[in-house]
């Protein structure tokens, strides 16, 4: 750590342009220039807004246009090409193989990973009426919704969270479903109805969580990274998201994951690690439920149990 301490640097910082993903990379700066002030390295930060395919397509499901990736590949880029040194990512957004000579250098604390409702009435899922519009871009929330309400007119629905807020008047659905994250990094808690329990609703793997990505032979941001690191949020995700490596799922399947610290004892910390795997009509909904010590082997256990039980069979009808 001596070599970097007196070192003066600008470090550039990627992220997509949306309000969330500015006010999520303007937190995490806040808290870089914190601990680089208490080591005394005199660094300053400026962010560079990238725009990814993603952003730029919004008339489609995101299952249609390319799977994981579409959120981060330009930003990505950008880095590889130098341009920038760091980038913040929603960890949801991001494909479980990494370019190669970029890697996660941090996950923050997690906010809460489930979804919430936003309805025209302001109650929970069970006070929709009968055949009630809702609005999702995901295949993971319209399949678990639907096999607990198969009533539900789900329907897609893109943009940012504001967009599809407004869209409850503007298109008349009686609901949007959305991460219960991105309303709180927004002070927008008060605009939630209902969360929905992850009994009903799995969320995505890496939902409410950050990835902070850096060049993996950039040193001085490794470390300054590693400050920032959340260790149970990292072990829980590192699970989440080898159960997703597994599977090699991606957005045309609805597939979700959380991972929990059950305990921490000598033996070190236990976790839970419930993920399902669903047809995108809702009708086929697996899912089960592991302890383990082991991140990446409890995430490959629990999706070994559901490729045997019918998920392989999913993934090769739709082709993941």
């Amino acid at each position: 750590m001596s070599n970097i301490t007196n070192k003066k640097r600008v470090i550039v910082v990627g992220t997509r342009q949306s309000a969330l993903a500015l006010t999520q990379t303007g937190h995490v700066i806040e808290e870089l220039k914190r601990i680089s002030e208490s080591q005394g390295w005199d660094y300053t930060f400026e962010i560079r807004k990238i725009v990814t395919k993603g952003d730029r397509i919004l008339d489609v499901t995101l299952s249609k246009v390319g799977g994981k990736g579409l959120f981060v590949k330009e930003i990505e880029q950008a880095m590889l090409d130098g341009e920038i040194d760091l980038a913040v990512h929603s960890m949801k957004d991001m494909p479980y193989e990494l370019q190669e000579g970029l890697m996660n250098g941090a996950t923050p604390k997690r906010e809460t990973p489930l979804d919430c409702l936003i309805t025209r009435t302001g109650g929970g899922l069970e006070s929709l009426p009968e055949g009630a519009r809702v609005g999702t871009s995901s295949l993971r929330r319209a399949c678990q919704l639907k096999n607990v309400r198969p009533d539900l007119q789900l329907e897609s629905i893109r943009g940012n969270i504001d967009s599809r807020i407004r869209k409850l008047e503007t298109e008349r659905f009686d609901a949007v479903v959305l991460a219960a994250a991105g309303l709180t990094r927004m002070g927008w808690e008060d605009r939630i109805s209902a969360l929905v329990p992850e009994d009903i609703c799995v969320p995505a793997v890496g939902q409410g969580a950050l990835g902070i990505e850096c060049r993996e032979n950039d040193e001085e941001m490794r470390v300054l990274l590693d400050l920032i690191n959340d260790s149970d949020t990292a072990a829980a995700v590192r699970a989440e998201r080898s159960f997703l490596g597994t599977l090699h799922g991606d957005c045309q399947v609805p597939i979700g994951a959380h991972a929990r610290i059950v305990s921490k004892d000598e033996e070190g910390m236990l976790l839970e690690l419930t993920g399902i795997v669903g047809s995108p009509d809702g009708s086929t909904l697996l899912k089960d439920t592991k302890r383990g010590r082991d991140p990446e082997a409890l995430g490959r256990q629990v999706a070994e149990t559901l490729l045997a039980g019918g998920a392989a069979r999913i993934l090769a009808e739709i082709g993941g």
